[in-house]
């Protein structure tokens, strides 16, 4: 009996031992944590996206706290998260929204591109198809479509379309720049949200190989570049090149470009209109790329609609702030 019961005791003192043990060093070894850190990790979205820099958002809430970092680096939070926590701190910042997210450098559908061949076998994946032959379409510069940057995505912002193109949702877009790394034929680009034109292609061959590769390829004739009133475009290496800084979204690239490699989501066009404020200082006629204003010095100048191309130079060249703007949505 006493063989069966002196090692039951013996264990029962041991756990009460190394209970108390565990209890004692939970207390000498707690690690407080600052009320701050836990008030801005609660307002950051949890995403872990990794977008802000940081090691999740633990490691983001902890550097704001703790280390002064800037608060604005939460893209899928937003101006909203910026702001709680600017008052969780008692700090104010602005935030903006010419953020970087991610787009499509490729229109090359199915219908647009042929196969270079039909592959039958288990591999599934973009970098397996990137492995034969630069992919299965005839455009070695081409979204192959299978997938790697949906499988990366920690918002869920990318899709797979039926025309064998991705689809990504700007607006989910957190700007974790994820999908660029997966990417294995560099075809997504991190590029301004704020900006509407973007050139839908990433190809490097010239114009008779790259058209006959896609029908909506560049193919670097550079119609566009010569057609842009602002010179925001320019042909490096067989491809348009869009300075987003300079660029005005006047869109007359889109429609002179032969092949249509240009896209436009620009949703409303503006017309400037000169006020009664004018004094005729002929400034916004100096600035205006296109001619569309006119007038004598210390005479109300005109504006002609029809050439007007909305890139709003003359307006922010105005002192007296005697041009508006006229907005009209585009009809779908």
């Amino acid at each position: 009996m006493n063989g069966i019961l002196m090692p039951a005791i013996l264990l029962g003192v041991t756990g009460l031992v190394m209970g108390l043990f565990l209890a004692f060093a939970s207390k000498k070894f707690e690690v407080e944590v600052d009320p701050k850190v836990e008030a801005v990790l609660g307002a950051l979205p949890g995403v872990n996206c990794g977008a802000c820099g940081y090691p999740g958002c633990a490691g983001y809430a902890e550097a704001i706290a703790l280390h002064g970092a800037e608060i604005t680096f939460c893209a899928p939070g937003g101006a909203a998260v910026v702001a709680q926590i600017g008052e969780i701190m008692g700090v104010s910042a602005q935030t903006s929204e010419n953020r970087n997210v991610a787009k499509l450098l490729c229109a090359g559908t199915c219908a647009d591109t042929t196969q270079k061949y039909v592959y039958s076998g288990s591999l599934t994946t973009c970098a397996s198809y990137a492995l034969y032959s630069g992919g299965d379409k005839s455009c070695n510069y081409a979204c192959i479509g299978k997938g790697d940057c949906v499988a990366v995505c920690p918002v869920n912002a990318i899709t797979v379309n039926a025309n064998g193109l991705v689809d990504i949702d700007e607006d989910k877009c957190v700007s974790c720049s994820k999908c660029v790394k997966e990417c294995p034929k560099k075809v997504i680009a991190m590029l301004p949200h704020n900006k509407k034109v973007t050139v839908k292609c990433a190809s490097l061959e010239k114009g008779p190989a790259a058209k006959k590769a896609c029908k909506v390829a560049c193919i670097g004739c550079g119609i566009c570049e010569k057609t842009c009133p602002v010179n925001a475009i320019k042909i490096e290496n067989n491809l348009a090149k869009i300075d987003a800084d300079m660029c005005v979204e006047c869109g007359l690239c889109v429609a002179k470009c032969p092949t249509k490699a240009i896209e436009s989501k620009v949703t409303e066009t503006v017309k400037a209109a000169i006020n009664d404020r004018c004094v005729g200082c002929t400034m916004c006629a100096k600035v205006c790329p296109v001619g569309a204003i006119t007038g004598s010095l210390r005479e109300k100048h005109v504006v002609d609609a029809e050439k007007c191309i909305g890139c709003k130079l003359c307006y922010q060249a105005c002192k007296p702030k005697a041009i508006d703007l006229i907005v009209t949505p585009i009809k779908k």
